[in-house]
């Protein structure tokens, strides 16, 4: 058995090397390495993919997050509304921006946003939500919009891990992950569902004016060249790697279902191990699997993660400190208790290896090693 990896990308190249390669290889002779014709022709694929009318490429799905916050004007002091239970750079630009996060705790099952407590966190300086489409689906969006604008809210959704996943509305619409708020964030970090070969991210909207006003932002703030209407930053993302994307695009939906594939097989193991709970999903959400998360229970988390180690199968927890209970977001006063359901979770979660290219014997290998850690009562 060869080595078992979180996710194989190497696999997942070798597969389509020659498309990849050739697609690098054009770049290179166009030596068009900074903002180059691909660049525009993978955003033009990926609104036509997610159905969101402007696609604005960046650097990384952090730089996606600042300026898209720029963009809508929030200032210093306001408050933006965001999950506990998330990765630091959610909130890493909102404190920033001057900003001030205000922490709401998930759905225990779900691990999105907790709908049921978000109006009565919000106050007369909040301005903005942003769910995040936690592990590869979609938060209670229709809720969460409807709140938004019911008290005047912006709405930035955070779909670096569910790129893909599409969300049902009660009227029979259905809408892409990132394209349904005012704006959407994605990154295109090699392990999530679209990767590249580096860094990179992305920018949805549906308003012409924010586009434009993103776009500029996103480019030093200026139209024309070296002349600067609004202070802006430096993020785009390479030519070679839109490159690369734009193949990877193509394979998107098949990627999705062979994590999907690998999913239902965990859910099927699992399911009556009375220590475990498998990932639960929200009823009007495709999922698409960015990660494959447990909740163990009885304290054997580690335990778990310890034997799978010794084993040869690598497992992580996402995430092992809540942000508000981090060093560096005590500023903003939370403390230990205020967040039981978040603060549980990083306790209790741990991501099993899911990916593309994930082999049958491997995952029978990881479902029996998993089985026999929890009978044999370790």
């Amino acid at each position: 058995m060869s080595s078992i990896q979180m996710v194989d990308l190497q696999s997942q190249y070798t597969k389509i090397k020659t498309e990849i390669d050739g697609a690098i290889q054009e770049v290179i002779d166009q030596t068009g390495f900074i903002n180059g014709p691909q660049v525009k022709k993978f955003a033009a694929e990926l609104s036509e993919y997610t159905g969101a009318s402007f696609v604005i490429p960046c650097a990384n799905g952090t730089d996606a997050l600042q300026i898209a916050m720029m963009a809508l004007d929030f200032k210093q002091g306001q408050e933006v509304i965001v999950p506990a239970f998330t990765y630091v750079a959610t909130v890493e630009v909102i404190a920033l921006l001057g900003l001030k996060p205000i922490f709401i705790d998930v759905d225990p099952d779900t691990f999105q946003l907790d709908i049921n407590q978000l109006e009565e966190i919000i106050s007369p300086n909040t301005v903005g939500i942003v769910p995040v489409h936690l592990y590869g689906q979609c938060s209670e969006m229709e809720s969460i919009l409807s709140i938004a604008k019911k008290h005047g809210l912006k709405v930035i959704e955070d779909t670096a891990q569910a790129i893909g996943s599409k969300y049902s509305f009660s009227n029979g619409k259905s809408a892409q992950a990132g394209t349904m708020g005012d704006i959407g964030t994605t990154s295109f970090f090699p392990s999530k569902n679209l990767g590249c070969f580096g860094d990179g991210g992305a920018i949805f909207t549906n308003d012409a004016t924010l586009a434009e006003k993103i776009q500029t932002i996103a480019n030093h703030g200026q139209k024309q060249k070296y002349i600067h209407e609004t202070i802006g930053v430096n993020s785009r993302l390479d030519t070679l790697q839109a490159s690369i994307l734009s193949v990877k695009l193509k394979y998107l939906d098949t990627y999705s279902e062979a994590r999907q594939k690998v999913a239902a097989s965990y859910d099927e193991a699992f399911g009556n191990v009375p220590q475990i709970q498998t990932p639960k999903r929200v009823l009007n959400s495709t999922h698409v699997f960015h990660q494959y998360t447990l909740k163990v229970k009885d304290s054997l988390r580690d335990n778990l993660k310890q034997y799978l180690q010794a084993l040869g199968i690598p497992s992580m927890v996402y995430y092992p400190i809540p942000v508000h209970l981090q060093k560096a977001y005590q500023q903003f006063a939370y403390a230990e208790g205020d967040f039981p359901i978040s603060e549980r979770l990083c306790e209790e979660v741990i991501s099993l290896p899911i990916h593309t290219e994930m082999k049958e014997e491997d995952q029978a290998y990881i479902i029996q090693s998993v089985l026999k850690f929890f009978k044999d009562g370790k």
